[in-house]
């Protein structure tokens, strides 16, 4: 069975010395195993590929590490974003079969953006884009945006929607209170990260996004963000009546979206995805180098779906997807 993880990880010299510094050094410093997690990022060449053997991977598509370039001054944005999209693939070049990209984008700078996802797609041979939340508390539903999204959709490639902390003033007031150490957890890995992609999401079905942006896809990880265990809900109180919308939120959900595993080897968490969305829009990821590759193939051995269902989730769905 192919294999095909579509939420990895690398960084780039120019990101580590740059926008990626602070994150990273909280990785560096927080002993050997943090600076393993350095070490892999940095590798996109044999050694990920002999992980990736050893693990029964295929096929990894890459992006770059959060917070990525989104929170940095537009000038270093934008040349960060190109230098990374340029050793990505350089990187593709010399394991065309075992990696693929999503394009790293200056959001700040909308336009520039536009065109360097056209960049990276037509001339790089990238899958779409991947963007790491909000932009200094600015959210894609913002129309300051929509250069990007109408590219986006022009071009037929998806948008990955990777997590990346609260802004402050949020952070603050819902995840402070306690020492540094749970508050950096708290408001990331272990609740905020998931929220905050969650909240992001329903603002662009809210605003009226996949409206005028029909063909639009959009991808989250970590089974959904939360969003499968409030679909319904959601749905029920939220009804086109009130929202305007064309269509009830739950088939935005449904249609404009795809979800992935992103290091949830939660078999219940699984079946509440599957149930509210359907197999064809659900893909296989570890989040590597977070995540254990041979624990998410392991997961995904022994989900409890047919082997028709394990191959769509497995390497179908990001086919069809990323036409890979």
């Amino acid at each position: 069975m192919r294999t095909i993880t579509v939420e990895e990880h690398f960084i780039t010299p120019a990101f580590l010395a740059g926008p990626g510094k602070h994150f990273m050094n909280r990785f560096r410093d927080s002993g050997p195993a943090g600076a393993v997690i350095v070490d892999r990022l940095t590798d996109l060449g044999d050694k990920r590929v002999a992980e990736m053997d050893a693990a029964g991977i295929d096929m990894q598509v890459v992006s770059l590490n959060a917070p990525g370039v989104e929170q940095a001054e537009p000038d270093e944005a934008v040349a960060c974003a190109r230098e990374s999209n340029d050793w990505l693939a350089e990187a593709i070049k010399k394991h065309p079969t075992r990696f693929a990209g999503f394009a790293s984008l200056a959001t700040q700078a909308p336009d520039k953006a536009a065109d360097e996802l056209e960049r990276c797609v037509r001339k790089l041979g990238f899958k779409g884009a991947n963007i790491n939340g909000h932009t200094r508390g600015r959210y894609l539903d913002d129309k300051f945006f929509a250069p990007i999204l109408t590219r986006a959709e022009a071009l037929d490639v998806p948008i990955y929607l990777h997590p990346t902390a609260p802004a402050k003033p949020v952070l603050d007031a819902l995840y402070g209170g306690f020492s540094p150490a749970v508050t950096a957890v708290f408001s990331t890995g272990a609740w905020g990260w998931h929220i905050e992609t969650a909240v992001h999401l329903l603002r662009l079905v809210l605003a009226g996004v996949f409206d005028r942006h029909p063909k639009l896809q959009i991808c989250i990880g970590h089974m959904g963000e939360a969003i499968p265990f409030m679909l319904e809900r959601t749905n029920r109180v939220l009804p086109p009546q009130l929202t305007k919308l064309a269509r009830p939120v739950a088939d935005y959900l449904r249609q404009n979206v795809h979800y992935t595993f992103g290091g949830f080897n939660f078999t219940p968490t699984f079946l509440n995805l599957l149930l509210e969305i359907g197999v064809d829009r659900i893909m296989f990821s570890a989040d590597y180098p977070y995540g254990s590759m041979a624990e998410a193939r392991s997961f995904l051995q022994h989900l409890p779906v047919s082997e028709a269902d394990r191959e769509r989730i497995a390497h179908g769905n990001a086919e069809r997807l990323l036409r890979l």
